[in-house]
């Protein structure tokens, strides 16, 4: 009974890494792409175990075991410190051509609005980009925040999707969109930096693939990826940010990375886990900050929680075009850039079932 345990743990965590790879945009396929140091971590215990067992269980663990974690460390890795860093670490001074953004899932039914609040005025952001955010959220929100950051849009939703964008600099022709479902809004707006430099900012919170959600990644992937061929198609300065409801290192945020350009300041930093707050072993990066090459990085935070089921993260972004060159853009090919513009239209297409 213990060897076949042992083994079986083993071959069900291989059967979890292998499933990611598939081709599919079902949920629970997908989902696979999510706890892969969680997975990685599970397949060290049968590889612990394996001495005690007789052959061939001990030959099964061993290959499973490795394999296991072989694949996943390649999927890791690049989200830990010992990885070359992909943005640049920004140099003191400019500060009149840095930003620093707070984004904050605050979980509609959490009423903790002074938490957030006192990280707001500790942390003094030029920018705070909240989701999930209702009535109730904007009311705390405005009450809190319009004498420093008097510039606002406002997107009060009570289905989970809400958005508020609140800014101490100012906004340039900010739009609200609605770019693959109805019931889901985007910002984009452009941001004028103390120097007097516009960049281009866009903020994200598209649909999960999970029960009672949507059975597909689909309309995530998507949307996602049809900002990419945004930035893609007029290349300029651009922050992204947001809960992507995605992991930073799963298929589509890396191929929105390469169709966009766009460059992961947590990547040879660190993991960043900003989901689940409440669970410390289930734990993964799902809120985002991408900048264009134009960009250096002075910090980046988790902050405490405050209530919700997402911790803040907070980054300080400098806006240092002649360092540009310093940075190596992921690039797609051309097959690359058809899959998903294939994407992108079939999320257009489809009517999601919920």
């Amino acid at each position: 009974m213990f060897t076949f345990i042992i083994v079986t743990v083993s071959l069900l965590t291989l059967a979890a890494t292998l499933l990611a790879y598939l081709p599919s945009t079902l949920w629970w396929i997908r989902a696979c792409e999510f706890p892969r140091l969680q997975i990685a971590v599970l397949a060290m215990l049968p590889l612990a175990c394996a001495p005690l067992l007789n052959s061939p269980g001990f030959w099964v663990v061993l290959s499973a075991g490795l394999t296991t974690l072989l694949l996943q460390a390649r999927h890791i890795l690049p989200w830990t410190p010992i990885w070359p860093t992909q943005v640049k670490t920004a140099e003191p001074g400019h500060n009149d051509r840095c930003l620093t953004l707070l984004v904050a899932n605050v979980l509609t039914p959490n009423r903790n609005a002074a938490g957030l609040i006192k990280l707001i005025q500790h942390h003094k952001p030029d920018i705070v980009l909240t989701l999930e955010s209702d009535d109730w959220w904007q009311t705390q929100l405005d009450e809190a925040l319009a004498q420093d950051m008097p510039n606002a849009v406002r997107i009060p939703q009570d289905n989970l999707y809400g958005m508020h964008l609140y800014s101490r600099l100012p906004l340039v022709s900010p739009t609200i969109e609605r770019l693959i479902q109805d019931d889901i809004p985007s910002i984009v707006t452009g941001v004028t930096l103390s120097s007097g430099d516009t960049v281009r900012f866009h903020a994200l919170h598209p649909r999960p693939p999970a029960p009672g959600e949507s059975e597909e990644s689909l309309w995530r992937d998507a949307e996602l990826l049809l900002i990419g061929k945004r930035i893609h198609e007029h290349p300029v300065p651009t922050l992204v940010a947001g809960d992507l409801n995605d992991v930073a290192w799963s298929r589509t945020t890396r191929l929105f990375c390469r169709v966009s350009g766009m460059l992961d300041p947590r990547r040879g930093r660190g993991l960043f886990s900003t989901f689940h707050a409440s669970y410390p072993l289930l734990r993964w990066p799902l809120d985002h900050v991408f900048v264009s090459e134009h960009f250096t990085l002075s910090r980046l935070h988790r902050l405490p929680g405050f209530g919700s089921d997402h911790f803040p993260i907070l980054a300080t972004l400098c806006y240092r075009p002649s360092r540009s060159d310093e940075h190596e853009p992921p690039s797609a090919c051309r097959e690359e850039h058809q899959q998903a513009k294939d994407t992108i239209m079939e999320g257009q297409a489809r009517t999601q079932q919920v």
